[in-house]
């Protein structure tokens, strides 16, 4: 007759020790593996928007970010934000500039494309439509979720390039011409790729598409 070996106090707490490491470890292994994987994803058709004309739906690596532009505070630059969305400029572009949990930045159409990406130039591009005037004379609160049209050290050199904000900047406030800001979404953005050494990113995320709700 085989008896049963009782388990000693220490193995007990040896074993339970094993359990948790191998729990702790699988569970770090799949987030890192899937880093989007406690973040919402909203369908744009299940909500109701008081103006669907004014909002886009940019679907990044961890979902849908939906911002609603602002026509009303910078028309012009809406205007070319609008108009590059729906020719399809910022399909397969990069966030080529990322602050960690302070802005991502993207839309340069002629150096930043998933097919010819250019390392040595990624910032500088340009759209080919020319630059437009910053737009500053309205008063908009840059709190986290604004998105802006980017530019040089010198005003009126919009064109494509634009951020969103991760965190408040009351200071960008009569600096950056603002275009709408994210109402869903935002935590996918701040799963966006960036380099702990520089505010540029090596092998970047990019966005799959943006499109507006109403053509």
């Amino acid at each position: 007759m085989v008896k049963k070996l009782k388990q000693t106090i220490s193995e007990k707490i040896l074993l339970v020790f094993v359990i948790t490491i191998t729990s702790v470890f699988f569970i770090s292994f799949i987030t890192m593996k899937n880093k989007c994987l406690f973040v919402k994803s909203y369908d744009p058709k299940k909500i109701n928007f008081e103006t669907p004309e004014n909002i886009a739906v940019m679907n990044v690596y961890c979902g849908n970010v939906i911002i609603e532009l602002y026509p009303n505070i910078s028309p012009k630059s809406v205007e070319r934000f609008k108009m590059l969305i729906k020719s399809g400029e910022y399909n397969n572009v990069a966030f080529h500039r990322v602050i960690k949990n302070v802005l991502v930045q993207a839309g340069d159409i002629e150096f930043g494309r998933k097919n010819n990406l250019n390392y040595a130039y990624i910032g500088t591009g340009k759209s080919g439509y020319g630059t437009i005037k910053s737009e500053l004379e309205n008063k908009f609160d840059f709190k986290v979720g604004t998105v802006a049209l980017a530019r040089t050290d010198k005003k009126n050199t919009e064109d494509s390039q634009f951020f969103i904000l991760l965190q408040d900047a009351p200071l960008f406030e009569g600096e950056y011409t603002p275009v709408g800001k994210v109402i869903y979404g935002l935590e996918a953005l701040k799963k966006i790729k960036y380099s702990e050494k520089t505010e540029y990113v090596l092998r970047p995320d990019f966005i799959n598409y943006i499109e507006m709700l109403i053509n």
